[in-house]
């Protein structure tokens, strides 16, 4: 993570408004057939075999290429979608890869589109509702598991740096879950005076600072600790207290706070 400039005038973070994917735009799946039509596809006896095994095994009955398949194939209903299924879990790195790809990464995949993307997206969305609701209405301490499962969900195989922000009240219940900036592959800016003053704006209590590591390793760099500490500063002069800043990686998550660093 980027330390804060002298003159971040200019700064503008992302609307948190926006949500997490933005519109899902409507498109047509012909599109993403177009080329495809002489390749047989499994017919509605395939689909129809793992409908089944879904329905009495349940979530566990379908392998990860099988569940993207499915997905695929209620955006592109005609065509054999296991092929790129396969492709799309190896191109990304698994089921987890391909959930959390940036938009265009998987629109512009060959034989992807705007319909399919959406399929996975809204697959995505919610997954990432269902981990968010135990951490919407109790205090975040006593959901702490459940927080580290969301951001995993949401962070861990990000293929750039985002820095967000958890907002919360004196009863350390989430006010806000803001998506600050996305930054390269290894830094994202993050602004000690946009923090603090979105905390007054919301009125917030309390603080934890999140973002990942794609490398993959959760452990925090100088600069992470050096901002940290900026903010935590900066935040104690106006009342506002940081909980944790926590990195997340897909070789696991940090707590600076466990970690002593605060």
């Amino acid at each position: 993570m980027q330390a804060e400039r002298l003159n971040d005038a200019g700064f503008r973070p992302p609307d948190a408004a926006s949500g997490l994917f933005g519109a899902l735009p409507e498109a047509s799946s012909a599109a993403e057939e177009s080329g495809n039509k002489a390749a047989p596809h499994h017919g509605t006896g395939h689909r129809a075999r793992l409908r089944q095994r879904l329905a009495e095994g349940g979530p566990e009955a379908l392998l990860d290429h099988e569940l993207v398949e499915y997905l695929l194939a209620l955006a592109i209903p005609r065509r054999d979608t296991k092929p790129l299924a396969k492709a799309l879990i190896a191109h990304f790195g698994g089921i987890n890869g391909v959930l959390t790809a940036d938009w265009d990464a998987l629109c512009n995949y060959p034989g992807m589109g705007e319909t399919s993307t959406a399929a996975l997206k809204m697959a995505q969305a919610a997954a990432l509702r269902l981990l968010r609701a135990p951490i919407a209405q109790q205090p975040i301490l006593s959901s702490w598991q459940a927080l580290l499962d969301y951001l995993r969900a949401d962070m861990a195989h990000l293929k750039v740096e985002r820095v967000r922000v958890l907002h919360l009240n004196a009863r350390n219940i989430l006010i806000r879950d803001e998506h600050m900036a996305d930054g390269s592959v290894d830094q994202a800016a993050i602004y000690t005076r946009e923090v603090i003053r979105r905390a007054i704006d919301l009125g917030s209590t309390s603080l934890i600072l999140v973002h990942n590591h794609p490398s993959g390793s959760p452990q925090p760099s100088k600069q992470d600790i050096a901002v940290t500490r900026n903010i935590l500063e900066a935040g104690k002069r106006l009342g506002i207290s940081v909980l944790d800043h926590i990195i997340i990686g897909t070789e696991g998550h940090s707590s600076m706070r466990a970690m002593g660093l605060f």
